[in-house]
């Protein structure tokens, strides 16, 4: 049973989000969650109110969400009537990645999928605010949806590593079905100034070939430094419809995510992006 946690702001990005994942997991019996956390709404109002002002002003707002939801389930329904999904549906007064990480925590969500942008949709930036927060911070794994992208199909996923991290067979196992249900190619990407491979690196690329064994998988070196560079160029030069990595302690993703924005780097993500978070689950 897959366990896929859908947070939504009801805006056509978080919509277009929702379609991805349905279409994405719709091999594979699901369980849906879709969660709408509305704290920051009710907050909007600047002004001291009392308190029971502030309770109905927070009763309205739930209200609101759980009927935006329920709009929400039967559009589900309307374009993806699948059996094999379950939809529920969660509307929360909290922040949204604090409600987030606690229904990771108690649902055990496999992966969280969002729009990379919400309401405001800033056409200069690749992340939003919301969406960048949840992937520095929620300990699971985190598939980002670009606004226009329409295409459910990903024929061709790369996975840039360095091969230093011993990964969680939890999480490539996600990977790997995903690549399974499409008849997917997989190109992993090392970049290095050096040719050879130490032991650690050696260990780590066998655990990643016996973990994607039933997969059709290439493995590639460019040499160099520039990881940005070396990903960017192979986005453009082949047909790569989604983007994997791994975000851990003194990882190459840690070093963009800790930026004062994903932009400063300059790693260009037009296609979907599914973020690893290598923790025990």
């Amino acid at each position: 049973m897959r366990k896929i946690l859908i947070p939504t702001d009801f805006s056509e990005n978080s919509m277009n989000a929702i379609k991805y994942a349905t279409e994405l997991f719709k091999y594979e019996q699901s369980e849906i969650y879709l969660l709408h956390a509305f704290s920051d709404s009710v907050y909007e109002d600047k002004a001291r109110l009392a308190d029971a002002v502030f309770e109905e002003l927070q009763q309205k707002a739930l209200q609101k969400a759980q009927g935006n939801l329920e709009e929400t389930r039967k559009q589900i329904f309307g374009f993806s009537p699948n059996p094999k999904h379950t939809i529920h549906t969660i509307a929360e007064f909290g922040l949204l990645v604090d409600s987030v990480n606690d229904w990771v925590e108690k649902e055990n969500i496999d992966v969280v999928v969002m729009g990379t942008k919400g309401e405001t949709a800033d056409k200069k930036i690749t992340f939003g605010s919301n969406t960048l927060q949840v992937i520095k911070y929620v300990k699971c794994p985190v598939l980002a949806i670009p606004a226009v992208y329409g295409d459910v199909h990903p024929k061709n996923l790369l996975f840039p590593t360095d091969y230093q991290l011993p990964y969680k067979r939890r999480e490539l196992k996600l990977v790997s079905s995903i690549a399974k249900c499409f008849v997917s190619k997989m190109d992993f990407l090392y970049v290095s100034k050096f040719p050879s491979l130490t032991l650690r690196q050696q260990d780590n690329k066998k655990f990643l070939e016996a973990s994607f064994c039933d997969n059709q998988i290439n493995f590639h070196q460019v040499s160099g430094t520039n990881v940005t560079k070396a990903i960017n160029t192979f986005i453009i030069e082949n047909p790569i419809d989604m983007l994997v990595m791994v975000n851990t302690r003194h990882s190459y993703l840690e070093n963009i995510l800790y930026q004062s924005t994903i932009e400063k780097i300059g790693l260009k993500i037009d296609i979907p992006f599914l973020v690893l978070q290598n923790l025990p689950r």
